[in-house]
């Protein structure tokens, strides 16, 4: 386990929390774990001599390893499970609130909610309702920066949609950004699902965004933090 200084979304103070790697990130720390010894070797062949080099190499492959590490981290969430509440599915911040019309599955109109993933939150990915998946389906496309306008409709992405037990659906589309070049999804349609499960989790940078119904209470507002699994983003009537 190691140990990692988070920032709480309504405090200034950090403080401490213990933490798991997540399963998306094995293949790529034991490709960066390989890459690191070969290069401290490498440098300690060539330049026997020179501890300069060598101690500028250990430490630029210390402070990678823990980019790495910290970027496939698992923390410990806890879902404050509620049939009337919208949980976020990512960490990061609130990039859009506003009524658009959905395209793909509802073809009406919706209240959207994006949630902006920068490289260093946890991009583990969390189903905002218990339900289940009424209709899933995965959109190759490009790799526009993830706040773009047209990164919803271009971009790589996977779109998911939950039908509660009382019927209402929320729909929440995973999107690759600039430097996210791989989306990881674990669920398809016919599935249960609960409420804070994982969905999913996209690597480096990215953006989901949640379509509700327009009479959903918005619970946040741009440039909110919140927090994947634990923070309640909207209510749902």
């Amino acid at each position: 386990m190691i140990i990692f200084a988070a920032k709480t979304i309504s405090q200034t103070k950090f403080f401490t929390q213990k933490m798991t790697i997540h399963k998306e990130g094995t293949g790529t720390i034991l490709v960066t774990t390989i890459f690191l010894a070969v290069l401290n070797g490498a440098i300690a062949y060539f330049f026997p001599e020179n501890d300069l080099v060598r101690k500028i190499t250990i430490v630029f492959s210390v402070f990678f390893a823990l980019i790495i590490l910290q970027f496939f981290r698992k923390p410990t969430r806890t879902t404050p499970v509620n049939p009337k509440h919208v949980i976020a599915p990512a960490d990061g911040k609130v990039v859009v609130i506003e009524e658009t019309v959905e395209t793909e599955y509802f073809k009406g109109p919706r209240r959207q909610v994006s949630i902006f993933m920068s490289p260093v939150n946890v991009h583990i990915n969390f189903n905002p309702i218990a339900g289940i998946v009424s209709y899933f389906k995965y959109h190759p496309g490009k790799y526009l920066v993830a706040w773009h306008p047209k990164s919803s409709t271009d971009n790589e992405r996977t779109t998911v949609v939950v039908k509660h037990d009382n019927g209402t659906e929320v729909l929440f589309r995973q999107i690759a950004g600039a430097l996210a070049r791989r989306i990881c999804w674990y669920v398809k349609e016919g599935q249960k699902v609960e409420q804070g499960s994982e969905f999913g989790f996209i690597k480096f940078g990215s953006r989901i965004d949640i379509y509700l119904p327009l009479d959903a209470k918005i619970l946040v507002n741009l440039e909110d933090r919140p927090v994947g699994g634990e923070t309640v983003i909207a209510e749902l009537v």
